[in-house]
């Protein structure tokens, strides 16, 4: 009606918590994350000194936990913002921090009960304590339920044996969320707090990586490890729900991780083609090829961004959607890496120097076609939820 303003809605910054979010964490990375990302890269170690600023400083530990229980009473929208922010200059560092808050904070927080939240959520929220989840296996990936590690009832505690593999905070975290089977021939799954400093726990060998080398990936080895009963999660043979909720949640701060990927290759190839290179007389932006390159960038960057914040204002712990997470990650991970492929040819022989993050940000990008579960397995749990929408309609 004349005279009434409709409410501008903004599927990236619904609220103004959301936007103030973000200029926060830009500002931050752009501060803090971005000069250290080299080196670290180079050096394959992980900055845990500035990761225990993001709770000191920045407080961004417990984001989708109710701000009554320590958190900031958010929304997966949130999640994405800060892991969007984060990859345009670190995406290593910022895996490390998905691996904490969302595969431990998030997933403990609505799967645990308030006692074991009272004990544990101030550690995880301060960030005194750095979290993971261990659910791979050497071999046991994509099929979860074909994991090996066994969980034995003996009175009021569990006996843990087994192995996990490619644990991102591995070597560097206090507590994980550990998914293991009460029997061998179990098809379920059942999930336990579990501290490294037990008896019997210890890590494997530090893996050398392609990318994401600022994030520590290491084996999880568990030797007649006593776990409390008290430690169990949810029911015994319960934790396939919560697993597959969890799983949601991860794979939008994964697609996240690729927009800023993208973002960032954005930003380099168009400030050194517009600003700064020239051939033959002309700016590189003036080329054809050149702005094939950019414009389909840009255009896919923009395409895969509206569709992973859709996603993600539709995720709730009361509220699946399973066929949106996995499009959403499918989408964004392919363009992150043809993107930033884009820009090492935009760049030329710069691009493929370590002078300029787009090769780092290539090598980074490729990790996320595969975590989380592989774009092969995204690919299956579409048709198979097309496969169910149509049969059942």
């Amino acid at each position: 009606m004349k005279g009434i303003q409709e409410k501008k809605i903004d599927l990236y910054n619904p609220t103004d918590d959301h936007l103030s979010l973000r200029e926060n964490v830009s500002a931050f990375a752009k501060e803090n994350l971005d000069e250290q990302a080299k080196d670290h890269d180079d050096e394959e170690s992980f900055n845990k000194d500035l990761f225990r600023r993001l709770g000191a400083e920045l407080g961004i530990f417990g984001v989708t936990v109710p701000q009554e229980d320590g958190g900031m009473g958010l929304d997966p929208v949130a999640s994405v913002i800060i892991h969007e922010e984060f990859s345009a200059y670190d995406p290593g560092f910022t895996l490390s921090y998905l691996a904490h808050e969302v595969l431990f904070v998030n997933n403990f927080y609505h799967s645990g009960n308030p006692s074991q939240r009272t004990k544990y959520m101030p550690k995880v929220l301060s960030g005194e304590w750095i979290g993971g989840m261990g659910m791979t296996e050497p071999g046991a990936g994509t099929d979860v339920l074909g994991m090996g590690t066994v969980a034995t009832r003996k009175g009021d505690k569990f006996i843990l044996n087994g192995r996990k593999q490619f644990i991102t905070n591995g070597i560097v975290g206090q507590v994980f969320l550990v998914y293991a089977k009460t029997s061998k021939d179990s098809r379920r799954t059942t999930s336990f707090i579990v501290e490294s400093s037990y008896p019997g726990f210890s890590f494997g060998k530090k893996e050398e990586k392609m990318g994401m080398r600022s994030s520590p990936t290491t084996q999880l080895i568990f030797e007649n490890l006593e776990v409390p009963a008290e430690n169990l999660i949810g029911s015994e043979d319960g934790a396939l729900t919560h697993m597959m909720r969890n799983l949601e949640i991860e794979r939008v701060t994964l697609a996240a991780q690729s927009l800023g990927i993208a973002k960032r290759c954005i930003d380099v190839m168009c400030e050194y083609s517009i600003l700064h290179r020239e051939a033959f007389d002309k700016k590189l932006i003036e080329f054809g090829q050149i702005q094939r390159l950019i414009a389909e960038s840009y255009a896919d960057y923009q395409a895969a961004r509206a569709l992973v914040y859709d996603v993600a204002s539709k995720i709730h712990p009361e509220n699946r959607n399973s066929l949106g997470a996995a499009s959403a990650k499918l989408v964004s991970t392919q363009m992150a890496e043809r993107v930033s492929r884009n820009a090492i040819q935009v760049l030329g022989g710069y691009g493929y120097c370590r002078e300029y993050p787009v090769e780092r940000l290539h090598r980074d990008a490729i990790l996320l076609s595969i975590g989380g579960g592989t774009n092969e397995a995204m690919q299956k749990n579409i048709a198979a939820d097309l496969k169910k929408l149509y049969t059942t309609s």
